[in-house]
């Protein structure tokens, strides 16, 4: 009977495994859904890094695409006034952007620094631009070097060193998932400016399957895909590839960019992407990406004032989670491969935070309202996905006559985490009726504090707390067994 039994059971893997093949089309291509991973996971690094490292010159000006250094070369060739005005000042007009590759040395890298610090900052997965819209490849590319007619990768050029494979090593070696983003197109490849379907088939899609077979990802955030629509990119038939044939088949997870007419359909096999935009809400599976100041790629140009804090960041990370959505949160490096000391000093508090409150953060799913705003009227609230000017900062903060955000919301079977903004000796939670007594915590204090119910409201007694025993600001409030 035993071995009847595992025959059947060997019968119905097989057919399972079978019924898992996917067709190019997005009707079979969206029944696979998205691997869980990487909603438990909930923050992660972004890292821009490549040529444009070198000249790292944007000018600084708030919610606007003109900030992102790693467009260098683009806005030169456009002839934007402020980059040209800099670039003929500084290496005068006659000097090639291809020239700058000789400066890119990443001759300071240190990819187990790197990873490290990663860890550190509580991040679970990393993502590294594999191949920014330069066309420049941090892993030995045979198809770049070919059709650009010149070493253009970070093995037969300059750095003379796979920065991809050494970083993803390290990154692994940490216990961290290792993502890439891959530009699909390339602002001035001499094939993609004379003969687009030949570029796609003959440079983009063998360079992407090289990627995915050597190194493995377990996340690819695509981009550059605003040309042509996704039937000319032959996406779905790249994504069958990816979900049926690759190595990581099983494991990966892939964002919604790969055609003109793909972003934000919510496709079931893959996450929705907001950049400096105002995020989504818990109905899809989303990230927001953004650097810690104006640009993703290092700008030289930005002073202290142009990053955000380490609370607001953190901040930041609270509002993003409680929607559901993930944080992808962007470093820029040097040219010779260096963290920005700032940035390193963000990532750490970030860490330094959810070594104590990670509880509420990973693994956690929304509850059936995110926060919860004080009287007053609400804030109108911009929904883009792309340069918002969304700053949560700005609704957690009282103002005559106007509501701001009391406490954010996460939960976890059927534990509330409320995460709250500033201190206050009494916390009321709007519509949450307790059965029977209830015990509160504060993480990180072995304390508990009593709750009562009022009416339809939890009310939950902070004031028996020492100073010290509480964090004057972003706190959390554990509710065990209460939903």
């Amino acid at each position: 009977m035993k071995k009847i039994s595992l025959s059947l059971l060997a019968v119905a893997v097989a057919i399972c495994s079978f019924a898992q093949h996917y067709e190019p089309n997005w009707k079979s291509l969206n029944t696979r859904g998205i691997p869980s991973w990487f909603q438990d996971a909930k923050f992660g690094i972004f890292i821009h890094w490549g040529v444009y490292s070198v000249p790292s010159y944007a000018p600084v000006i708030e919610n606007s695409g003109y900030s992102y250094a790693e467009w260098y070369w683009y806005r030169i060739h456009e002839g934007n006034k402020y980059f040209k005005a800099f670039h003929d000042k500084t290496y005068g007009p006659g000097f090639p952007y291809q020239r700058f590759e000789e400066q890119f040395t990443a001759s300071m890298f240190d990819p187990k620094q790197w990873a490290d610090l990663f860890k550190k900052s509580g991040a679970k997965y990393v993502v590294l631009t594999s191949k920014h819209h330069e066309g420049y490849c941090l892993w030995n590319s045979a198809e770049a070097d070919r059709d650009w007619g010149r070493p253009w990768n970070a093995v037969t050029g300059t750095p003379h060193r796979d920065l991809l494979g050494d970083l993803t090593n390290a990154v692994r070696a940490d216990g961290l998932r290792m993502g890439y983003y891959y530009s699909l197109y390339e602002w001035f490849n001499p094939l993609w400016l004379t003969d687009k379907p030949k570029y796609v088939t003959e440079h983009m899609i063998p360079q992407f399957k090289d990627l995915v077979t050597k190194y493995k990802p377990s996340l690819i955030f695509s981009d550059g895909e605003w040309d042509l629509p996704d039937s000319l990119w032959h996406s779905p038939e790249l994504l069958a590839w990816l979900f049926n044939d690759s190595p990581v088949a099983k494991d990966v997870v892939v964002n919604d960019r790969w055609g003109s007419n793909t972003r934000e359909k919510n496709h079931g096999s893959m996450y929705s992407t907001s950049e400096y935009g105002s995020g989504m809400d818990a109905n899809v599976v989303w990230e927001e990406n953004r650097g810690i100041g104006h640009s993703y790629g290092y700008n030289r140009n930005e002073q202290v004032s142009d990053y955000k804090s380490s609370h607001d960041l953190i901040l930041m990370l609270a509002d993003i989670v409680s929607r559901g959505g993930n944080l992808l949160l962007d470093i820029g490096p040097t040219a010779d491969g260096r963290i920005p000391v700032i940035m390193q000093q963000r990532l750490s508090d970030i860490g330094k935070w959810l070594d104590v409150n990670g509880e509420a953060i990973y693994g956690t799913r929304a509850w059936t309202h995110s926060y919860q705003w004080s009287a007053g009227k609400q804030p109108q609230k911009n929904d883009k996905s792309f340069m918002a000017g969304y700053d949560v900062s700005k609704l957690v903060t009282p103002k005559p006559g106007m509501a701001h955000i009391e406490y954010f919301f996460t939960t976890k079977g059927k534990d509330l985490y409320c995460i709250v903004p500033s201190y206050t000796a009494q916390v009321r939670i709007n519509g949450l009726k307790t059965r029977g007594k209830t015990i509160a915590k504060v993480l990180g204090n072995n304390k508990s504090f009593l709750c009562k119910q009022k009416g339809n409201d939890c009310v939950i007694d902070l004031s028996s707390a020492k100073p010290g025993d509480i964090p004057s600001k972003l706190f959390v409030i554990k509710l065990a067994n209460v939903l």
